[in-house]
């Protein structure tokens, strides 16, 4: 997970470990691609707006390195032009894109998904 945002980085990690995911944390672009190429993630799940390197370059950067990785975008709500940024991250490479705020659920079926696993009962 990649978000400047640390209270919304520990409120999905809450969720994401509940649901049983592994979670590998990240503050910023930069921090997020050297946590991929260390330890490496079936999924990134990424937001758009962050210091040193924003989702967009982050999401180029990942199908240049890893190109089976799952991509999720996520940018916040309620200012305009969110949803073009998001349909950039799109065209980038995200394989799915959630505007702020999200329900946990929304995120949870998302992932499962792209990972190819049974949806929740």
């Amino acid at each position: 997970m990649v978000d400047d945002d640390a209270l919304l980085r520990g409120a999905l990690r809450v969720a994401l470990e509940a649901a049983g995911y592994e979670v590998l944390e990240a503050g910023d672009g930069d921090a997020g691609l050297r946590l991929q190429r260390e330890q490496g993630a079936d999924l990134v799940l990424v937001d758009i707006f962050m210091p040193q390197r924003d989702g967009l370059e982050v999401i180029r950067a990942l199908r240049a390195e890893a190109p089976q990785t799952k991509i999720v975008a996520m940018s916040g709500g309620g200012q305009t032009g969110q949803i073009e940024v998001l349909r950039a991250a799109a065209a980038f490479g995200a394989a799915r894109i959630l505007l702020k705020p999200f329900a946990p659920r929304d995120l949870l079926t998302a992932i499962r998904e792209l990972l190819g696993e049974p949806a929740a009962p």
